[in-house]
């Protein structure tokens, strides 16, 4: 590969989870990403590796279970969004994600992927090497979120800011601060009403079970030493209440377990629900509307 910097780590690791799902996990499977494997490209026997040696690890399968399960909601979300009418998709860290790729992509949907410019140059020269087109109904949308104004950029790209949207938000807020977040929401209720939001978010230590407590021992030193330390924590009525202060809101937050059918998690693999991530479910409120921050 021509020398282009690397995306994040937490972009790697979350595609060899999506990538390893089909191969180290039994069916039915949770959520299906057949181009993960290929994007992860020279990195992927490595990433891979550590699954099939170790898959039934905690640590490991616990990253397989909250990349799949929030991929599985948001999108099982897009396509309910989809089948009301609304025609765009915003992925806010969009990292490696592939579904405006895989042939179940939602027709008709125009996508926007925000991004890091160099992690957005890295994908596009993996798809370039693999093959696989992307369609016309996709738009890289280079951002930096501490300089540029995220609705700016999505108009100079060609989003319709007086439409609603769908914005998904997976794998981010744990690593910004709380301002940080307050600045991204304050970004998309500027997007126009109707306009729906799916954000993870990792629960304080209090309101954690013994797997996700467990998990979070052994990964938040590490992603640390990463340079990609752990940094927001919510109850979910405390992210109720900071939605709500940003003119968003809730519909429902979800764990793990609620995310897929419950049909599903009778499993002979090593995949098993717990309450460390959960996932917001949000909308932008009509101007008129006063939206109860109280939580």
């Amino acid at each position: 590969m021509t020398n282009v910097s690397s995306p994040s780590a937490t972009a790697l690791t979350a595609a060899a989870a999506r990538a390893a799902h089909l191969v180290v996990d039994q069916a039915p499977f949770l959520f299906a990403d057949p181009l993960a494997h290929r994007l992860l490209g020279e990195q992927a026997d490595t990433l891979l590796g550590y699954h099939r040696a170790h898959g039934s690890h905690p640590v490991l399968a616990g990253a397989r279970t909250a990349v799949v399960t929030r991929a599985r909601y948001t999108e099982d979300r897009l396509a309910e969004s989809t089948r009301r009418g609304v025609a765009q998709y915003v992925i806010l860290g969009a990292g490696l994600d592939t579904s405006a790729y895989r042939p179940d992509a939602p027709r008709g949907t125009r996508v926007f992927e925000v991004d890091r410019p160099a992690t957005q140059e890295w994908k596009r020269l993996r798809l370039a090497e693999e093959g696989i087109t992307a369609p016309g109904t996709v738009t890289f949308v280079p951002v930096d979120l501490e300089r540029d104004s995220l609705p700016g950029r999505l108009a100079a790209h060609g989003f319709d800011p007086s439409a609603p949207a769908f914005v998904a938000w997976l794998g981010v807020s744990m690593y910004l601060t709380r301002e940080a977040v307050g600045a991204t929401l304050d970004a998309v209720r500027a997007f126009a009403p109707g306009t729906e939001l799916v954000m993870d978010y990792l629960l304080p230590e209090e309101l954690r079970d013994a797997d996700g407590q467990a998990y979070a021992e052994a990964v938040m030193g590490m992603a640390a030493r990463n340079g990609e330390p752990w940094l927001s924590f919510f109850a979910p009525a405390d992210l109720t209440s900071l939605l709500g202060r940003h003119g968003l809101e809730v519909v429902e937050h979800v764990g793990q377990r609620e995310c897929v059918a419950p049909e599903l998690w009778e499993r002979s693999d090593a995949l098993r629900p717990s309450r460390l991530a959960c996932l917001a479910r949000a909308r932008v409120a009509p101007p008129s509307r006063t939206v109860d921050s109280t939580g």
